[in-house]
């Protein structure tokens, strides 16, 4: 799968969600989820994933010095819900330099891999545990991070 990146003109937000990749989500489940359905409600799911996708931040304070960075281990919470329903909300990351939420650029396929596989190993599928690259990035810095704020980021449980 050729990487795509989706950049949401909601400039800086704490949060983000990407209903318009539901038809990818569905395409990479549809042999063993053939009726999975993205839920926008907040409330009433029946289980809760935290995990990372990728993407990058542009800082748009005119007066920092800090214009963009990238990251692995961006939050993301995945909610069940009744008969194959899911969501996922994607948190924001602040500029390290003057604290400003910045605006994210989602890297499409870290986010399409980690939804789909989520979704099959709660409807029981047997699914390969995903090798991801061995790179190391910078150290995750929890005070920037949205979900970690919210209690919903794996690095935040640490």
């Amino acid at each position: 799968m050729a990487k795509k990146r989706s950049k949401r003109k909601n400039d800086e937000k704490a949060t983000y969600t990407f209903p318009s990749l539901h038809e990818d989500i569905l395409e990479a489940v549809s042999d063993n989820i053939p009726n999975a359905w993205f839920s926008d409600q907040d409330g009433g799911a029946h289980k809760r994933y935290s995990t990372h996708v990728m993407g990058s931040f542009k800082c748009d304070n005119g007066g920092c010095s800090n214009s963009s960075w990238g990251s692995k281990k961006v939050a993301i919470l995945i909610r069940r819900f009744s008969d194959n329903g899911y969501n996922a909300v994607v948190f924001g990351q602040r500029c390290r330099k003057c604290n400003q939420l910045g605006t994210f650029t989602l890297d499409d396929t870290s986010y399409i891999e980690r939804v789909a596989y989520r979704l099959k190993k709660w409807a029981g599928v047997r699914v390969e545990t995903p090798h991801f690259s061995g790179r190391a990035g910078p150290p995750h810095e929890t005070e920037f991070c949205e979900g970690c704020k919210r209690g919903c980021c794996r690095e935040g449980e640490i």
